[in-house]
């Protein structure tokens, strides 16, 4: 298998007689979802996601592609799809969008009503969102798609075919291959093995659970584990999942209506995205079965369920509020039930533990993946994976959606099925992948760092800043404030030491101030005269100081005032 991509060089511009693919981001990452497909001059994009960052990236709010590669070409964009819902496909396109607003987005129906908001959020017209249905054909300049149905943990997900004369692209999107699912929405294997046929020049498929054997089980199993918990639960029931998980919602409202409970969504994207999955069919409400949540305190706790966000541990969820005491309307006690109806995605397993273990002190019991079976995957296993390989028979592959080791597992399950070692083309962010005449290669890698969104900065925040955050985070800062007269290196206010979120206590610091002092006055008479070189100094000698005898690395922030 093809990769040896960790120091390619940057490719020569794409010629116009290959098809040219480059992900922006999700390829050795679970997140931040964007091909970039060029030929002929002219440019698709396949999805424009968010990654949510880590525990490493304090005060980040998302982590978007890196547009750089495309950003001076953007006039050569005949389009943008959107394979399904899901935030780690959608939640960058308004961001992307803000470089050209008049930029063309398809997807199906209830992905263009999930864009739609964020759209209006930032002020983005919302004319240019065209739906498509599977079955349907679309030609965009050079490229000329296909759209079929796939199962996901979402509705009215698409794979798109992408022919062009260079050749063709399969491009699964997230899927999975449940033959029972709630809404009776298989993925389309016949259009699958049609274009199997008619020859598949790259396959780029889901590599998320590559690892995992077999075949991942039918959405329609987790419903009678919840009717079951909604059965033994004495006292108020709180269920966790993504905002954008329709079917799990349809299943905790069918468990509820049965069992004489009512619902209260709760977090505004819950809220807001079932309202949108309602309204386009996609969610059936049984009976007055949902309650604002505002009324759900006239029920008694035995007939209270609350559906909500924070299912992966996230601070401003309105879990990790409830688990915290910090929720203005919901109060967990003895006797209540919790259950978190999600995939913990990698990285966040501490994060969830806390909550967990909070909710647990309250008194709460709380249903997992780990003790019940109370959540399945959105993504196919490695059965379905070699399903899909034997029916497409690809002559190329490209695993895409995961970290390395989950795109590692995907190219070894093609080779498995007959696809040559050579012709599987393991990538990463910004690896260029061109096809042409039925081969495809790897020829460069381009940069695709992350951006990241702090606020209302965008692309700013680098990893100088999140390594200081860090370290103020761990380990505290210690400053000097020292005012002189730099002519004559004579020192006419401190040196002052302060010291915050540092456990010592304050009067420890006044034994380096005189060492400060001097290595000022020594500086100064050695020609030193600029105020950065005064906080240079200041900075070497505090640092040094702290080190030795506090055995810590806090920030040193040194300040010099110079005198006028």
């Amino acid at each position: 298998m093809t990769k040896d991509f960790f120091e390619l060089p940057e490719p020569r511009p794409a010629r116009p007689d290959v098809l040219r693919l480059v992900p922006l981001g999700g390829l050795g990452e679970v997140g931040r979802n964007m091909m970039v497909l060029e030929t002929e001059g002219k440019i698709l994009i396949i999805d424009c996601g968010v990654l949510f960052p880590e525990e490493i990236q304090p005060g980040v709010d998302l982590i978007l592609p890196d547009f750089s590669y495309i950003k001076d070409r953007i006039n050569q964009v005949v389009g943008m799809v959107l394979t399904h819902g899901h935030e780690d496909h959608i939640g960058a396109v308004p961001y992307f969008l803000k470089h050209r607003s008049d930029i063309p987005v398809y997807g199906s129906g209830l992905t263009l009503a999930l864009v739609e908001p964020k759209l209006q959020e930032h002020r983005l017209p919302v004319t240019n969102l065209r739906v498509k249905t599977e079955g349907q054909r679309l030609d965009l300049g050079p490229f000329h798609l296909e759209f079929c149905a796939v199962n996901h943990s979402i509705p009215d997900a698409l794979a798109v075919m992408v022919r062009t004369k260079a050749g063709s692209a399969l491009v699964t999107g997230d899927f999975k291959m449940d033959q029972l699912p709630l809404d009776g929405r298989i993925t389309d294997l016949r259009a699958f093995a049609r274009w199997g046929e008619e020859g598949v020049d790259l396959f780029c498929a889901d590599s998320t659970n590559a690892e995992v054997p077999g075949f991942i089980p039918s959405e329609r199993e987790i419903g009678p584990v919840l009717d079951d918990v909604f059965y033994r639960a004495t006292g108020q029931i709180v269920v966790a999942s993504f905002a954008s998980h329709v079917h799990r919602v349809q299943q905790v409202l069918n468990a509820a209506a049965a069992s004489n409970r009512r619902v209260a969504l709760v977090g505004r994207s819950m809220v807001r995205n079932m309202e949108i999955a309602a309204d386009k069919g996609f969610l059936q409400v049984p009976g007055e079965v949902l309650i604002d949540l505002n009324d759900v305190n006239s029920l008694p706790p035995e007939r209270r369920v609350y559906m909500a966000t924070g299912s992966q541990g996230e601070p401003m969820a309105a879990l990790s509020r409830i688990a915290n005491q910090e929720h203005r309307s919901i109060s967990i006690g003895e006797g209540d039930t919790v259950v978190l109806a999600s995939s913990l995605i990698p990285g966040n397993e501490m994060s969830v533990g806390r909550v967990i273990n909070r909710l647990m002190r309250l008194g709460a019991r709380v249903i997992h993946k780990g003790n019940s079976k109370v959540h399945v995957s959105g993504h196919a296993a490695a059965g379905e994976l070699l399903y899909a390989y034997n029916i497409v028979k690809p002559k190329n592959v490209m695993p895409i959606h995961g970290e390395i080791r989950h795109l590692v597992a995907n190219g070894g399950l093609a080779v498995k099925t007959g696809v040559k070692s050579q012709n599987v083309m393991l990538a990463e962010d910004g690896v260029c992948v061109e096809v042409k005449k039925g081969r495809a290669e790897i020829v460069g890698q381009v940069p695709c760092d992350y951006v990241y969104v702090d606020g209302t900065s965008i692309g700013e925040l680098g990893e100088q800043e999140l390594y200081d955050r860090r370290v103020l985070a761990e380990e505290g800062f210690v400053a000097v404030y020292v005012v002189m007269e730099l002519t004559t290196g004579t020192i006419l206010a401190g040196p002052t030491v302060i010291a915050r979120g540092v456990a010592e206590n304050a009067a420890v610091f006044r034994d380096i101030e005189p060492q400060i002092a001097d290595a000022l006055v020594e500086a100064a008479s050695g020609g030193k005269s600029t105020v950065r070189d005064m906080e240079r100094v200041a900075r070497r000698t505090l640092g040094r100081w702290v080190s030795k005898r506090l055995r810590r690395a806090p920030m040193i922030v040194p300040l010099v005032v110079e005198a006028e």
